[in-house]
């Protein structure tokens, strides 16, 4: 191996941890999307799961090329800063539209959900 292109074994250590985490937490979301009755159950996994994957991956790849090049390379935070945004809103906005879908069909809405969420506070 080229003596330039040698990484420090702590630093390989970080980043395999890192990795194995992302991939962990995309398991985890898929397993908790295949399991859950509910699509209003499902939703949360994946979502939540992902940007955590996401994150760590990012932050190995951060680790990794900014040792490489000597210089901080940060461009790889924009993916997961743009997931972290975007996530939750599709994931409100799917919920809505499946409330709104079931309210149509005459479907039973859990009390909480029908409520709006208001406890006669």
């Amino acid at each position: 191996m080229n003596e330039s292109l040698a990484l420090p074994f702590w630093l390989e250590l970080v980043t395999a941890a890192l990795l194995l985490a992302g991939s962990l937490f995309a398991l985890i979301g898929a397993v908790g999307l295949l399991r859950l009755k509910d699509y209003f159950q499902r939703m949360h996994p994946p979502a939540l799961a992902s940007t955590l994957g996401a994150w760590c991956v990012s932050l190995a790849s951060i680790l990794y090329f900014s040792w490489l090049k000597d210089a901080p390379i940060l461009h790889a935070w924009l993916i997961p800063i743009l997931l972290s945004i975007t996530v939750p809103v599709t994931t409100l906005l799917l919920a809505r539209a499946a409330l709104f879908r079931k309210r149509m069909s005459r479907e039973a809405v859990p009390e909480e959900v029908s409520s709006g969420g208001d406890r006669g506070n």
